[in-house]
């Protein structure tokens, strides 16, 4: 769901000129009264109104002199000059803009202003308009008519100069633009804002006038990077908007709680309950202070920290904050979210090794949903879950396919939630050896999510699955565009040194090897080993593989040196797990002797490449990404 990142303009009063713009500014997710600008928002060219509420200029209205003889004053009243009369009606113009309460008021009024007024004068008062029909959720269309008249009345204007009211201009030019789906151009603009404020902070200029702008611009910058994919990039806007917010609102507000949750949310999309853990707590804490144990803000918290303990396997913990959470949302009779709780809690049963707890937990569940319902079609799908871990592979296949009957309705409808369930029920089936199965529903899957630029982070996850699954069936040709494909789009998502990417390239690896290309193998290798070496650390179990693969394709190339040189790392990795670690550590030492041995011409050595999958997801919440292999949680 889109995160609001609109001004919002509560209209305490309806001015337009500079001042009163910047005090208008009161973003919803800055709850407490806007801030005291200490200095106004001067306008080049323009004197400013000895008014409080005036437009654009201090207005001399004419005074007669007074005179003493009351007979003088009636009879020789001054002749008002044409100019005076064209000051006169001027005011009378920005009364009336002033005064309008209703778009169709200010439309009206802006209209007659027109033929009087310059237009920068003009840009202002149409980037109240498109302000205000943003506000009131109108055409996107509509508000970019004005918004674009507005930046290009006040850009030239300002002859390059960083300007607030361009700054405010660029943002509801993002926003519209994210509206209509624009998300490079939406881009753009923001990016553009951005650097605005940037230098107006750096010329010294009222912190506090800039903040909720500032604010907008970095929310709208998050909502656009997360609706092309780039995840990780919205992340930084998302902690600039929390920091903006510690420093405008009370440090236990309301606002900054839902705050902290929304960046553990955001983390947890990408699958890093580490980082989101801490932002999870402090919501949790501000919210039990503000509003008490039993509030719905407090349940949304512990559901939350459930899905993140989860992630870290903490399974009891996770459980215990679930349960938690169902009794408060019992209580406030909360039963769509109850039911999700619910089914959140079989997940964790099932990961705890109780099955039988899970499979009446789920019972009760199906029960209360409606028949052939998206809810309905989640309980069989952890059901299948249940019955697959009992061994019962025929019933689990039948829950698995009822579920998969439901959502092949419900994919015009929810083709998101549609995209997730077939990869969910496709790594069941993968569980069970029923590759083509797994294979089929996985190309369902990304056939939807293709279509949908928000969801390129599930996207390549799909893809990068769909291509390990077809290189385990021996389909090299077809898995390498899907492998290719899944790298490039991950590392947009999550960055070039996210895991991910390094199991796609470490596969990309084993299917050219496959395929007789062992240089461009040795090369996906070696970035696969900098990628986990990274990000698991090079002791883990699949860093080593890593490394295990980069040693062969150099042996394959006769390159020995390199190819020794990468063997005993593995060899020493190995011996650091111990007696954990025996099987492995042997079929290391024998490699070592071999290449050993092939670099002094005495045998030949022998190729097995292993190609390892992205981990199957262990979390309760919606998971198409890979998840996070343990020492990577526990980090």
């Amino acid at each position: 769901m889109r995160r609001n990142a609109s001004i919002s303009l509560l209209f305490h009063s309806n001015r337009i000129n500079l001042r009163s713009l910047s005090s208008l500014i009161s973003p919803k997710f800055i709850s407490d009264p806007s801030p005291s600008y200490s200095s106004p928002v001067s306008a080049p060219h323009l004197n400013p109104c000895t008014k409080n509420h005036g437009l654009f200029f201090k207005f001399n209205r004419f005074q007669a002199s007074p005179s003493r003889n009351l007979e003088t004053l009636v009879e020789k009243r001054p002749q008002i000059s044409s100019r005076q009369r064209k000051f006169k009606e001027k005011s009378e113009l920005e009364e009336a803009f002033e005064s309008a309460n209703t778009v169709d008021e200010m439309v009206k009024a802006f209209k007659d202003m027109e033929s009087t007024f310059e237009e920068r004068d003009l840009g202002l008062a149409s980037l109240k308009i498109g302000l205000k029909l943003e506000q009131e959720d109108e055409d996107p269309e509509k508000i970019l008519v004005y918004a674009t008249r507005a930046l290009k009345a006040l850009d030239k204007d300002d002859n390059g100069k960083p300007s607030l009211p361009v700054a405010m201009t660029l943002q509801l030019l993002g926003s519209v633009n994210y509206s209509l789906k624009r998300f490079s151009d939406s881009l753009g603009y923001l990016n553009r804002a951005n650097r605005i404020l940037g230098q107006l902070e750096e010329s010294g200029f009222s912190a506090e006038g800039i903040r909720p702008v500032l604010h907008a611009v970095q929310l709208e910058l998050a909502n656009v990077k997360t609706a092309m994919g780039r995840r990780e990039e919205a992340l930084a806007n998302l902690r600039k908007c929390l920091e903006i917010k510690e420093l405008t609102l009370e440090k236990d507000s309301r606002e900054l709680g839902k705050a902290n949750r929304d960046l553990a949310e955001a983390y947890v999309a990408i699958l890093n309950f580490k980082d989101a853990l801490p932002f999870c707590m402090q919501a949790l804490e501000i919210h039990k202070k503000q509003l008490g144990h039993n509030s719905v803000e407090v349940a949304h918290d512990r559901r939350l920290l459930g899905v993140i303990y989860s992630g870290l396997e903490e399974h009891q913990k996770a459980l215990e904050q679930n349960e938690l959470s169902q009794k408060v949302l019992k209580n406030w009779g909360l039963n769509s979210d109850l039911l999700r709780a619910e089914i959140d809690a079989a997940n964790m049963q099932i990961a705890l090794g109780r099955y039988d707890e899970a499979i009446s937990t789920l019972k009760d569940v199906v029960q209360h949903t409606e028949k052939d319902s998206e809810t309905q079609a989640v309980v069989f799908i952890s059901m299948g879950k249940v019955l697959y871990n009992q061994e019962k592979f025929a019933d689990a296949k039948r829950c698995l396919e009822i579920a998969t009957r439901i959502f092949d309705k419900k994919e015009a409808a929810s083709p998101v939630a549609a995209a997730e369930a077939y990869s969910e029920i496709s790594m069941q089936y993968e569980s069970m050896n029923e590759f083509e199965t797994a294979i089929s529903l996985l190309k369902r899957s990304l056939a939807l999510l293709e279509k949908l630029p928000q969801e390129q982070h599930s996207e390549g996850s799909v893809s990068a699955r769909l291509g390990w699954l077809l290189l385990l069936t021996g389909k090299v040709h077809e898995a390498i565009p899907y492998l290719e494909g899944a790298a490039e789009t991950l590392k947009e998502s999550f960055g070039s040194k996210h895991f991910g990417v390094g199991y796609i390239y470490n596969n990309l690896g084993a299917a050219y090897l496959e395929l007789e290309r062992p240089q461009s193998a040795a090369q996906m290798f070696a970035m696969a080993k900098d990628i986990m070496d990274v990000s698991l650390g090079p002791h883990h179990a699949d860093s080593i593989e890593a490394c295990q693969n980069l040693a062969k394709a150099y042996g394959s190339l006769g390159s020995y040196a390199l190819a020794i040189e990468f063997q005993e790392q593995v060899v020493d990795a190995w011996e650091g797990h111990g007696s954990t670690a025996e099987d492995e550590l042997r079929e290391a030492q024998r490699m070592l002797e071999q290449l050993k041995r092939k670099a002094h011409g005495k045998s030949k050595i022998e190729l097995s490449m292993k190609a390892l999958p992205l981990p199957h997801s262990s979390t309760s919440s919606k998971t198409l990404q890979p998840d996070i292999p343990s020492s990577q949680k526990h980090q």
